[in-house]
């Protein structure tokens, strides 16, 4: 399994690259890990534009929503991640 960290700061078409190229390399599913709405916005985006890229290779991709906690800066927050599989 391959984890991906987006920020609100991470460039969408980079991060989906990076879930193509694991699909490519033969994952079955990625998790991406957000926080925050800006991240969550970024990674749906990435994952919308992942699908383009793994289109030819006959692969579509679906994303399953989860909420998970996380601590940062000693402090316990409400994260989502999202996994995404092939079908």
């Amino acid at each position: 399994m391959d984890i991906i960290k987006v920020s609100s700061k991470s460039v969408s078409q980079k991060v989906a690259g990076s879930i193509a190229n694991s699909f490519r390399e033969g994952s079955n599913f990625v998790e991406i890990q957000t926080v925050g709405a800006g991240a969550v916005n970024q990674a749906i985006k990435a994952i919308s534009i992942a699908r383009g890229y793994v289109a030819p290779l006959g692969l579509n991709l679906v994303c399953t929503p989860a909420f998970y906690d996380v601590i940062i800066d000693n402090k316990e927050k409400t994260a989502i991640k999202l996994i995404v599989k092939s079908e």
